[in-house]
């Protein structure tokens, strides 16, 4: 299989060529037609396994068409635990991107504000941020989520680890009902179910519990 038989157009293929990649990895070939086909999705699959380019590449093909983010929206939201996962998603958005029109953000904690208040003005097309920063800012009035039509949390276990629930509770009703949710993680322990149940679509999961999501899979252990 190859990246283009997935249904990726020829400036992503002609990004992903320049990086490097020739073949899919498992979550990779798993999730990229899920997301194209918009489905919500929970995915599990180990640090280092592609998990980024599975979320990031559909999401950029989905963007390509539709009208641009108005002021101080943003269409796809990617929140991530740590400020370094942040800056590590924001660059393969905008490698992958760079052959395309797409606008795309970076914002966490740790720096001034004022800098990312000012890229958020015109609106962007992805955000890529952490849960503490994003609250900032929308208390802040600098961006509203009312328009998201994607959501992507990744590396969930570990936003719960580091105790980001309330924040992401929090945000939650900020977002439109109709959306695209997407969860990915190294791992998938039963507490992401609860938060599942509030964000995604219906799914069969932990041997015939209800969790709400489209498909579910798992990409831990080469399966």
């Amino acid at each position: 299989m190859t990246f283009k038989e997935l249904g990726l157009s020829a400036p992503i293929l002609k990004a992903i060529a320049t990086q490097g990649y020739e073949t899919p990895s498992p979550i990779q070939a798993k999730a990229i037609p899920a997301v194209l086909d918009g489905r919500d999705v929970m995915a599990a699959a180990q640090t280092g396994t592609g998990k980024t380019a599975g979320f990031t590449l559909p999401i950029l093909e989905n963007l390509s068409t539709g009208r641009r983010a108005q002021a101080n929206h943003v269409r796809t939201l990617i929140l991530t635990p740590t400020r370094e996962l942040a800056a590590q998603v924001g660059e393969n958005v905008a490698l992958y991107s760079k052959h395309m029109s797409l606008t795309s953000a970076v914002v966490f904690g740790g720096v001034k504000i004022n800098p990312q208040m000012m890229k958020l003005r015109k609106g962007v097309d992805i955000l890529v941020a952490t849960p503490g920063r994003l609250v900032d800012l929308i208390d802040r009035r600098a961006l509203t989520l009312s328009k998201v039509e994607i959501l992507v949390l990744d590396e969930v276990d570990q936003m719960l680890d580091l105790g980001f629930i309330h924040a992401i509770r929090r945000l939650v009703p900020l977002l439109p009902q109709k959306r695209q949710s997407l969860f990915f993680s190294a791992t998938m322990p039963r507490e992401i179910g609860a938060l599942a149940d509030d964000l995604l679509r219906f799914c069969n999961l932990y041997g015939g519990e209800n969790i709400a999501c489209d498909m579910y899979f798992s990409c831990l252990d080469g399966n």
